[in-house]
């Protein structure tokens, strides 16, 4: 690929360290010639993320907080600012209690449930509803899903009906927005050991596993979904909304 995303600007929330799946899609979006608004939750990922993509074309950072409405209208404000339309959103945002992923699901609290369904879910709607008007020719909303959302998955337990809320929240939303040009669809990524990932109890036992099973024998590179992720935001990908890619090493279909 050469340059597909050249012009178009992205806003990529969920960046946390250099094992992100959102940093991945930054490193493809940004080879690819996008201009990028990245968001953080406090300073101290505000100083993590500007160590990491010092090589990027960073337009901006801004703060957000997805389960604070004021943060979501923040967003939009401070993109409204730069008085350029936005072609991309990548929602790259999920979170979940540990002990509600480490019990059996049957123990899940009414906080918990709601907490994880509320960051994980939610956020992709609130978001979406806050950065489509500054898409006035269409544009492209990407999430990141995962096998958990229609498999019963080891230990994966409240974030498995979350990613579910959200898949479905995808269709919804690319049924709404289809007249407006505005694409919405998610990548279903194999099991990557990034930050968030790792509070899943037994994920290396879970990734030894898909790299015995999967058809291609091996785990997915974080690379691969930053280069899926950049063809959906990219004019080539200008037919697809409500769908889920998979990512996975074909793990998906075993």
């Amino acid at each position: 690929m050469s340059g597909i995303l050249s012009g178009k600007t992205a806003v990529i929330a969920g960046i946390a360290n250099r094992w992100s799946l959102a940093y991945a899609i930054a490193e493809s979006f940004s080879r690819e010639g996008a201009s990028l608004v990245l968001t953080y939750v406090n300073d101290k990922q505000k100083e993590t993320i500007e160590s990491i993509t010092g090589g990027m074309a960073v337009l901006k950072m801004l703060p957000l907080d997805v389960t604070k409405d004021e943060d979501i209208q923040g967003l939009a404000d401070g993109l409204k600012a730069l008085e350029r339309p936005i072609e991309v959103l990548v929602h790259s945002l999920a979170f979940a209690n540990r002990e509600d992923l480490s019990n059996p699901f049957i123990e899940t609290s009414r906080e918990g449930f709601l907490l994880a369904q509320n960051v994980s879910a939610y956020s992709l709607v609130a978001m979406t509803r806050a950065v489509a008007p500054l898409m006035p020719s269409g544009g492209s909303v990407i999430t990141l899903s995962y096998l958990g959302a229609t498999r019963v998955m080891p230990h994966y337990n409240v974030m498995g009906t979350a990613k579910a809320a959200l898949e479905s929240s995808v269709r919804y939303l690319a049924a709404d927005l289809g007249p407006r040009n505005i694409r919405v669809n998610a990548i279903s990524a194999g099991a990557v050991k990034t930050a968030s990932a790792r509070a899943v109890k037994d994920l290396t036992s879970l990734m030894e596993f898909a790299k015995q099973w999967s058809p291609m024998k091996r785990l997915t590179d974080p690379a691969e979904v930053g280069d899926a992720a950049a063809f959906l935001a990219s004019d080539l990908g200008r037919g697809l909304t409500g769908n889920i890619m998979f990512v996975d090493a074909g793990m998906h279909m075993v």
